[in-house]
């Protein structure tokens, strides 16, 4: 950190803003029996060889609050999108429909939806653990400049 008082608290917030943002971002990946795209659009793609995520290769848009709807903007694409979201372990089950993909995502059952309340309180509980260190690390720095 630095010496100036005002640059600390700015890094302290910065990192805070960081872990916050990073917590709502993996909110939105969670499967809660609602068809979002944020479910798939981060699923790694091996396009032509390199992982490509899913929103940079195919319009992702849910026509009914329960199906997801993949559009390939390359149909030749199709079948390694259907694998790359058949193996990301998010229990969806895409079916190929011509030239797209549709997945029905289902209700989650009652022991789903526990793990996913333990889930969602993991991750909240370690974005606290980043913002208190991140709170403590300014406040040694700014102590650490009062002293000298």
């Amino acid at each position: 950190m630095s010496s100036d008082p005002d640059t600390i608290l700015l890094e302290a917030e910065e990192a805070m803003q960081k872990a916050t943002q990073y917590l709502g971002d993996e909110l939105r990946g969670v499967r809660t029996g609602r068809a979002t795209p944020a479910l798939v659009e981060y699923v790694k793609v091996d396009y032509y060889g390199s992982p490509t995520d899913l929103k940079q290769l195919a319009a992702i848009s849910t026509p009914e609050p329960t199906q997801l709807l993949i559009k390939p903007f390359d149909a030749g694409a199709l079948n390694e999108i259907k694998k790359a979201i058949e193996n990301a372990g998010l229990g969806l089950n895409p079916q190929t429909e011509a030239k797209q993909i549709r997945i029905n995502v289902p209700t989650p059952s009652k022991e789903r939806r526990q793990q996913l309340v333990t889930q969602v309180k993991k991750m909240g509980e370690e974005q606290k653990v980043v913002i208190r260190n991140a709170r403590r690390d300014a406040n040694k720095h700014a102590d650490a400049l009062a002293k000298g």
